[in-house]
């Protein structure tokens, strides 16, 4: 056994803050920690070192908000709202709209029924939270998820959809489950004209077994209609999110990366999500069902017969260099990827014409050398050079060779604007996972890096792992109603 590293973590009886450790043994990372009262705790925090060594070389600890809504008091994660020393910008703000649900899924952490009340925001309240989101300083929130349970049962959506457009919020997607988009196209064309950005469209599985085992209900037939539905109303941009769990449907990560890329005219990216593990659960059950990052990145290389290897997944921090070239040009801050790099982690495709074939795109480009020309671009264009900071950034198009896509990039790097970068995106199909904190591998040191903030009605920002294992059940039974047979 090999000690890597302290950290603070939860005990997942009690959820006081205790000291933990990670440390190696036969090639895994476990999280290890004691609390006084109720024992010891162990859990698979990384299943492989290598893909855990690999991430700690991106580490890139950021600043925060100018604007905290809170104060450092009892200590993290406590005083979330967002406090003092969080170290990272909201990067995308989550607006729960409701946790009414039309599904009765066993593994949801948000849903009315499970839990006995409606929490519901009014329409003046979650434009206070939209607000709330675009004030904070010196980076607004430049995109939204309207989530739930299942935001599509309000009728008003589109309202709240045209108000985040109106404010100025670039980017607002949807979560859902797609079983009304599927059903309703008459709705979907109307979230369409309110300026609806992305679908963030549930799809665990290409077998019907899969759903009724995860989700109570056979769902295939309603998601591939979802999709359909938003090819024939013109809209092109989905986001397929497998939830995965082990023994059910991990076998598929090959298989939904390659749907992705068969309709990627409009599926732009698929986020795989490991189960996170919410209350009691007994530790052979833990073991069982537990996925890592470093499982997903090794399901994908297996299953694509080593298409897609390790080395061409990088942890989310690894693009923090684009955005301070950007912030250089444009002469003010912009969102900056500084979450913990143990996090997530991501990988972009390059689909063929025909959409039959792809390759990673570090097939194209050597993205590390491109990576450094940037950074180095970027503090030449902070050192006041601006032509000379320009140039370079060209120039790092030399480590390319993607054509279009690199022209793309090109118009990207020289412009900094959110269209811009929607052109590139369309070119590819970007792989991702989150992986999600519960109580058992909770690390305070991802918490104060998060960068995926719930705006709540009391006017706080709570980021999203300490939000869903902590703060929910209080908030929401605060501003619910009871919930009517």
């Amino acid at each position: 056994m090999e000690h890597l590293k302290y950290t603070k973590s939860l005990c997942p009886i009690c959820f006081k803050v205790i000291k933990a450790e990670l440390v190696l043994e036969s090639n895994i990372v476990y999280i290890r920690k004691q609390c006084e009262e109720h024992g010891y705790f162990e859990d698979v925090y990384m299943s492989d070192y290598r893909w855990y060594k690999r991430a700690q070389e991106y580490e890139r600890v950021g600043k925060g908000i100018e604007n905290p809504r809170t104060k450092r008091s009892v200590g993290c994660p406590f005083d979330c709202g967002i406090c003092n020393e969080h170290k990272s910008q909201t990067l995308l703000g989550i607006v729960d709209v409701t946790n009414a649900c039309n599904l009765r899924c066993p593994i949801c952490f948000a849903n009315a029924a499970a839990v006995g009340y409606l929490y519901q925001p009014s329409l003046e309240e979650i434009k206070a939270m939209l607000d709330n989101l675009h004030n904070n300083v010196p980076v607004p929130t430049y995109a939204v998820q309207l989530s739930g349970g299942e935001p599509t049962l309000r009728d008003d959506l589109p309202e709240i959809i045209r108000y985040a457009d109106k404010i100025g919020i670039p980017h607002i997607e949807v979560n859902t489950n797609g079983v009304r988009i599927a059903r309703d196209i008459e709705y979907l064309n109307e979230l369409k004209k309110a300026g609806v950005s992305t679908f963030y469209l549930s799809f665990d599985s290409l077998t019907k077994e899969a759903y009724v085992k995860m989700k109570g209900a056979d769902l295939l037939d309603i998601k591939l209609k979802a999709l359909n539905n938003i090819r024939e109303v013109g809209l092109h941009s989905v986001v397929l999110v497998p939830t995965l769990v082990k023994g059910i449907n991990d076998n598929e990560v090959g298989s939904l990366i390659e749907f992705a890329v068969k309709n990627s005219d409009i599926i732009r990216c698929v986020n795989f999500q490991p189960v996170s593990f919410a209350g009691r659960i007994e530790s052979s059950k833990l073991k069982e069902f537990r996925i890592t990052t470093s499982d997903v990145i090794n399901n994908a290389e297996k299953q694509t017969n080593g298409k897609i290897k390790l080395e061409d997944w990088y942890p989310i921090p690894f693009v923090a260099p684009i955005s301070d070239f950007i912030a250089a040009l444009k002469s003010r801050p912009q969102p900056t990827f500084t979450v913990h790099q143990n996090c997530g982690a991501s990988t972009f495709l390059i689909a063929n014409d025909e959409r039959t074939d792809y390759e990673p795109i570090t097939k194209y480009v050597d993205v590390e050398k491109f990576i450094k020309e940037i950074a180095k671009a970027s503090e030449v264009l902070h050192a006041g050079k601006k032509t000379e900071g320009k140039l370079r950034a060209i120039a790092a198009l030399r480590h390319t060779k993607l054509g279009v896509s690199a022209s793309l990039a090109k118009g990207f790097l020289l412009s900094g604007t959110y269209g811009s970068l929607g052109k590139f995106m369309a070119k590819v199909v970007m792989v991702g996972d989150m992986h999600f904190m519960d109580p058992y591998n909770f690390d305070l040191e991802r918490v104060e890096r998060c960068g995926i903030h719930y705006a709540i009605p009391d006017g706080r920002i709570i980021p999203f792992c300490s939000m869903n294992t902590l703060h929910r059940p209080k908030i929401e039974q605060n501003f619910s109603v009871p919930l009517k047979k």
